[in-house]
């Protein structure tokens, strides 16, 4: 399996995930606020839109951060889905070497993905949970790097580490 192989699907991986966790929020989630150290919903979208910017520049050889986000939740989603989408064409023909690769994976791919952890989390917290399943049964394909996703195959009740009796 090739290096590009691996990155289109943990794309694929983080648009199922980020789908899951942006779909259906109430309006006065984005704006929800945490406390004064805590990224507000919408900006955490905005970032993830910011990352994926960044992640394209890798791709083609010219590296360059850009913070570009907005306070528009409905933007700054269809952004970040876009830029996963334009990564995703561009893994699928990029020939890319090692370190490039590494850079990919530990930079803005991890970073995203903790973001999309975050964003779960701040649901919960702000009344409008997600429900947990097993993403390792989910229908996760390479390519499939938009909103539009399968739907969830094993979703549970109640929290997967707490010892069951």
């Amino acid at each position: 399996m090739t290096a590009a192989v691996i990155l289109r699907h943990l794309a694929a991986t983080l648009a199922y995930r980020a789908a899951k966790v942006v779909r259906d929020v109430p309006s006065e989630f984005a704006s929800s606020s945490f406390g004064p150290t805590t990224r507000r919903p919408v900006l955490l979208v905005a970032h993830l839109g910011d990352l994926m910017s960044w992640a394209i520049t890798m791709v083609q050889g010219d590296v360059k951060w850009k913070a570009e986000g907005t306070d528009n939740w409905d933007v700054e989603v269809k952004r970040f889905f876009s830029g996963l989408f334009i990564l995703d064409r561009l893994l699928e023909k990029a020939t890319l070497d090692d370190n490039t690769v590494d850079q990919l994976i530990q930079g803005p791919l991890a970073d995203a993905l903790t973001h999309v952890g975050q964003l779960a989390m701040q649901r919960g917290m702000a009344g409008f949970p997600i429900r947990p399943e097993s993403y390792a049964r989910a229908e996760i394909v390479r390519g499939r790097v938009g909103l539009d996703q399968a739907p969830s195959r094993r979703e549970f009740e109640g929290d997967a580490s707490v010892p069951r009796k």
